[in-house]
């Protein structure tokens, strides 16, 4: 029984030396502003913040200066002046970090020999990330498009609005906004229908088989050669393009402005059938003749 309560009392003499030490480590810490190294700690603090307000400031003068200094050089254009300077703007804030810890007195070269292994480990995890970074490089650098361009990128087209370090911002004619990642761009055939000073309207349009063609043909060259939109050169091309099954199709190929590109077709496509009726000519539609062997 002695032995019992003797053992009990060295635990409960245990425990209660150790919340003491507890609770007076507890104390120490909170006594830790009266320490020369409290205020050592607030000074620092207080630089440090100082230095990141000044660098802020810093960082902003600097990017509204070189904006001011791209926007002179006649060969960038929207897209590559706010790529370098989000590149640029990273880069000193980085660097602004790197000082505000410095300036913290955290030792730089574990945390900088840190960073490498990050780096290594990040880079593996970001690949995706990294390669939109370099194939968005590479897009400003040849510069395919502009801002507020009309493109074609692999199977989607529109208006470009946008573009940043990993995408392209489209917007397109039925108003969607398209983003596409940059390494899909870059991987993929470009077309840029704003670049060019002319582009020729594709239509097409069937007749049936019993049709004068010259008739026809005269019709279409009317028609097209009445839109003030339409090029003197290179000239309208209206000839027979298809022996197809239930008709004879044309091809009538006038030259435009790329803005008046829509608006020839669609007026094309909206007077051509009442133009050709004029003629009593009808476009003709899929049929099937079957023959009956009487035997």
């Amino acid at each position: 029984m002695l032995s019992l309560l003797s053992y009990v009392a060295l635990v409960v003499e245990d425990a209660t030396s150790k919340a003491m030490e507890t609770t007076g480590g507890f104390l120490n810490s909170l006594m830790f502003w009266k320490s020369p190294g409290f205020s050592d700690f607030i000074t620092n603090l207080i630089a440090a913040v100082i230095v990141l307000i000044i660098g802020w400031i810093v960082i902003k003068i600097i990017v509204n200066i070189m904006r001011r200094i791209l926007k002179k050089i006649p060969n960038v254009n929207d897209l590559l002046r706010g790529y370098l300077l989000k590149i640029l703007s990273i880069i000193l804030w980085i660097l602004l970090i790197l000082t505000f810890l410095g300036q913290m007195g955290i030792d730089m070269a574990p945390l900088i020999a840190g960073l490498g292994i990050t780096g290594v480990v990040l880079g593996l995890a970001l690949k995706d990330s990294i390669s939109n970074f370099f194939a968005g490089s590479m897009i400003i650098l040849n510069q395919p498009f502009r801002m507020g361009d009309f493109v074609q990128l692999g199977s989607f087209s529109g208006t470009v609005k946008a573009m940043d370090l990993t995408s392209v911002k489209l917007l397109s004619p039925d108003g969607k906004n398209i983003i596409i990642c940059n390494n899909l761009v870059w991987g993929n055939p470009v077309t840029n229908f704003s670049d060019i000073e002319k582009r020729r309207v594709d239509l097409i349009v069937g007749v049936p088989y019993d049709t004068d063609l010259k008739v026809a043909r005269d019709v279409f060259i009317s028609v097209i050669s009445s839109y003030p939109e339409v090029l003197a050169e290179p000239g309208i091309t209206v000839e027979i393009a298809e022996l197809a099954d239930s008709s004879i199709n044309f091809a009538v190929r006038p030259w435009v402005k790329p803005a008046d590109y829509w608006a020839v077709l669609f007026k094309f496509n909206s007077e051509i059938t009442g133009k050709l009726a004029e003629k009593n000519i009808f476009l003709p539609f899929p049929q099937l003749d079957v023959h009956l062997d009487k035997e």
